[in-house]
């Protein structure tokens, strides 16, 4: 979900969202993007000189700027004093692309591989809401390929360095099938296509893994799951009425950022220097989530929740108690439900959302060798 880290969840103000949502019917459809849009906050960077600035603090709804701003910020974020990236890792071979889909969008994907030699098996990764797979995933991907995995990640359309309006998913069936369509022709290379294949799903991307399963039900040889969104806390969904108007608005204002959501990063991260750093992921979305949007991951989840018996591959998921961002209970649940006979549940101690990105480095240490032994226990 975000970096700064805007995790999908419900904060609803009525009266708020009644005069946002009256206020744009009042707008003429004449009026740009631009002028529709609801700033996220503005962060000044330390030795960032003003052209640099500009480019980070462009309107980032089409793909253009959110790669201008990748382009020329990558090597500051991929540098900042975070243990993703200053762990030890093998010489990689690392390999990005841009790719147009059969829906006609172009894609970003990247791939890191041992250097030398086959890696043991392929693991493909979803991200989460708002994320990409450019910042914190970069310093995971590298660890799990100097572990001998073969690591492809891409990020959705409308997310990252994709193309699609930033953050927004009109259908989250349609962003499902985009995956399986990319990690199909991952897995037709003929170097690892005998090989062991996860998935790997972090909050959101828990859903989008969970629904690749179920639409694929024999193709994958596991899945991690890091708190997965599965089904949104009950005290967090909005009463039934409420639920209604926002769908109703939603089908004349799809794209309008008119839900009300507070900034998570505090909740997310609970390391304060990490929670900082998270700012350097200078291409997530940082807005209130578009009204499409919000419906379609409220009705994810909620047929996620109702088919978790029909989870049948092998399983870890990794959940810290003190989640409060995508609550914990939910992991015990699709624990106990999931039909599959190899499961494993992983509950932290006083630890909050972002197990890999935002913990104590001990915690985070802690998590990469839970994940990393049990692949090595699946391959």
């Amino acid at each position: 979900m975000p970096f700064a880290y805007h995790k999908y969840t419900w904060h609803w103000n009525p009266q708020e969202f009644i005069v946002d949502t009256l206020v744009m019917a009042k707008i003429s459809p004449a009026k740009s993007g631009r002028d529709l849009k609801v700033m996220g906050k503005t962060v000044k960077f330390a030795g960032v000189d003003e052209e640099l600035q500009k480019i980070l603090d462009a309107d980032m709804d089409m793909v253009g700027p959110r790669r201008r701003a990748r382009e020329a910020f990558k090597h500051i974020q991929l540098s900042i004093d975070h243990i993703l990236f200053k762990m030890p890792h093998e010489r990689l071979k690392m390999t990005e692309s841009f790719e147009v889909n059969s829906r006609g969008l172009e894609i970003f994907s990247k791939s890191w591989l041992p250097e030398n030699g086959s890696p043991k098996a392929v693991v493909c990764f979803c991200h989460g809401y708002g994320d990409t797979c450019t910042f914190f995933f970069e310093g995971i991907a590298r660890k799990l390929a100097s572990s001998g995995y073969g690591v492809f990640a891409l990020d959705y359309p409308g997310f990252g360095l994709s193309e699609g309006l930033h953050g927004y998913i009109p259908s989250f069936d349609r962003l499902v099938d985009d995956v399986i369509e990319h990690f199909a022709k991952v897995k037709e290379n003929p170097d690892i296509r005998s090989l062991p294949s996860f998935l790997f799903g972090q909050s959101m991307g828990g859903a989008v893994a969970l629904k690749v399963h179920l639409k694929q039900h024999d193709l994958w040889s596991g899945a991690v799951l890091v708190a997965p969104m599965c089904k949104i806390a009950d005290d967090m969904v909005p009463p039934w009425l409420v639920t209604q108007i926002l769908i109703g608005v939603s089908k004349l204002l799809p794209k309008q950022k008119l839900v009300p959501q507070k900034d998570l990063t505090e909740m997310a991260f609970q390391d304060v220097r990490k929670r900082e750093q998270a700012t350097y992921n200078v291409i997530a979305y940082k807005h209130k989530p578009r009204l499409g949007t919000a419906v379609e991951l409220l009705r994810t989840t909620q047929e996620i929740e109702h088919q978790l018996e029909k989870v049948s591959l092998p399983l870890l998921i990794l959940h810290g108690k003190n989640d409060i961002v995508t609550d914990p209970s939910v992991s015990e649940a699709l624990y106990k439900k999931a039909s599959s006979s190899d499961k494993k549940l992983n509950l932290y101690d006083d630890a909050f959302h972002s197990l890999l990105e935002g913990e104590p480095d001990e915690m985070v240490l802690r998590v990469f060798g839970d994940i990393i032994s049990w692949l090595d226990e699946h391959c």
